[in-house]
């Protein structure tokens, strides 16, 4: 008698991981689109589910409420807009170079990535604890800063940059390139890539080796 191939231990608990986050990803894809259409106030779950092609209770099994999915929606955006700017950036190239390519890319986001930019602006200005204070504070880019820590550190040891705090620089870069987003979405008339290498000029003039 021929014994039938076995089944690797965990591979269904594995699948059925996968299977779980790639709900997570189509509901989370649904809800960015949903606010950037329709306001924070206007997002509902059923509409959202609708659009993920998902039951409304599939969202009840993967988020606890609207607050958790607006709040892993956001980190969930932010972390695909960082991956993708560093994945277009050189990063064999010096690191004031790389600093000033990856603000020129953060500039460009209001158009690059327009939608996930208004859904991620519309979580930060609403979504808030009980007592009203808001709930993406600067630990939501906790994940972020040891990147930059890393390229500051490798800018001080190529001799391109000074001796400074990395850890300083990369919350004050972080939140600059916040505000930068800000300014330029309130007024479009401004060139982002002219506005990306004047900002990006205040930084390296005084972290840049003299």
């Amino acid at each position: 008698m021929t014994n039938s191939p076995s089944r690797p231990s965990g591979s269904g608990t594995r699948r059925q991981r996968l299977h779980e986050e790639q709900r997570r990803v189509q509901i989370i894809t649904a809800a960015v689109e949903e606010l950037a259409d329709r306001g924070y106030d206007g997002l509902s779950l059923t509409r959202v589910a609708a659009r993920a092609g998902v039951s409304k209770g599939l969202i009840w099994h993967c988020f606890t409420g609207k607050d958790d999915l607006m709040e892993s929606t956001a980190t969930a955006t932010i972390t695909t807009i960082r991956d993708q700017i560093a994945n277009s950036l050189d990063l064999t190239a010096p690191v004031p170079d790389i600093i000033r390519a990856a603000l020129r890319r953060a500039a460009a986001l209001g158009v690059t990535q327009r939608v996930e930019i208004t859904a991620l602006n519309r979580i930060t200005h609403n979504l808030r604890h009980p007592d009203g204070t808001l709930r993406l504070t600067v630990g939501t880019y906790e994940e972020t800063y040891p990147a930059q820590e890393l390229l500051f550190r490798r800018g001080q040891a190529e001799g391109t940059l000074g001796g400074f705090d990395t850890r300083v620089m990369a919350i004050t870069y972080q939140g600059a390139i916040d505000m930068m987003l800000g300014y330029l979405g309130a007024h479009p008339h401004i060139a982002p890539e002219d506005h990306a290498d004047k900002l990006a000029d205040i930084p390296l003039a005084g972290i840049r080796r003299s």
